[in-house]
């Protein structure tokens, strides 16, 4: 199914139905007092939020009717969930929800291959982390986490990045006024994004040098002493700190 058609997930979207502020609001507050027909008029109000959403991982080989389907699930959650007390709109309590269920899905549908004893492990650990959040009102850290469970925090951490999937620069996580944010927006600043990259491949390419070649780097380009200071200090000849130092930077650059 492509995201161009009309027809997804056997809804005609050309014909989903759009509700103002005030209609979701009421909606909402008849849902709270358990008016179920009030609740399905609202997830068929906002179907075209979730169309939304999905329409983001477009660039992604799943198909789209499975990520529609997975997205009302996250809105249906939204729905259920949302604090009418809270003074915030709706969509921007529910369009986290939804692109968290699908990515949900599609963490837990990727390649990568996790042993079963891990999986189970960080799911026990994304429930734990649900049920204290809960209780708290507010995001347990990860040794809340870990005590939690019986078990060590460096095992909670490993568990929940093993099944975690790789994200892309360009995946939304979140959405104000109708803009999309991605998680490139999160990275920096930078009015050139090639700037922050090269940085990271920088501190990769030093990272992997001997000790002595970072020594020398960090004393001629961070301490800005001269070669035969340098050589003085680590007590090898000035021939020796300039080849190590030019051959370090051949390293940096071939990477």
């Amino acid at each position: 199914m492509q995201f161009n058609k009309v027809q997804i997930a056997a809804v005609d979207t050309a014909q989903l139905k759009v509700l103002t502020d005030a209609e979701i609001r009421a909606l909402l507050k008849r849902t709270k007092n358990g008016d179920r027909a009030a609740r399905e008029e609202l997830i068929k109000g906002n179907l075209r939020l979730v169309l939304s959403v999905v329409q983001r991982f477009s660039a992604r080989s799943e198909n789209a009717d499975d990520l529609f389907q997975v997205g009302c699930i996250g809105l249906i959650k939204a729905v259920d969930n949302f604090d009418i007390a809270l003074n915030v709109r709706f969509s921007t309590y529910a369009v986290p929800m939804i692109i968290g269920e699908v990515r949900r899905y599609l963490r837990d549908n990727n390649s990568l291959r996790v042993s079963r004893s891990m999986r189970d492990l960080a799911y026990h650990a994304m429930n734990t982390r649900e049920a204290l959040a809960n209780r708290l009102n507010r995001d347990p850290t990860p040794d809340e986490i870990a005590k939690e469970m019986g078990v060590s925090r460096r095992q909670v951490i490993i568990a929940m990045e093993a099944v975690m999937e790789p994200l892309s620069l360009y995946e939304p996580i979140n959405s104000e006024n109708g803009e999309a944010l991605y998680v490139v927006d999160q990275l920096g600043s930078c009015n050139d994004e090639g700037n922050w990259i090269d940085e990271i491949c920088f501190r990769e390419a030093v990272g992997r040098l001997p000790v002595r070649e970072k020594q020398i780097l960090r004393r001629r380009f961070l301490e800005g002493r001269t070669q035969v200071e340098v050589a003085k200090e680590i007590g090898i000849s000035q021939a020796q700190v300039s080849r190590l130092e030019k051959n370090a930077i051949r390293k940096i650059k071939g990477e």
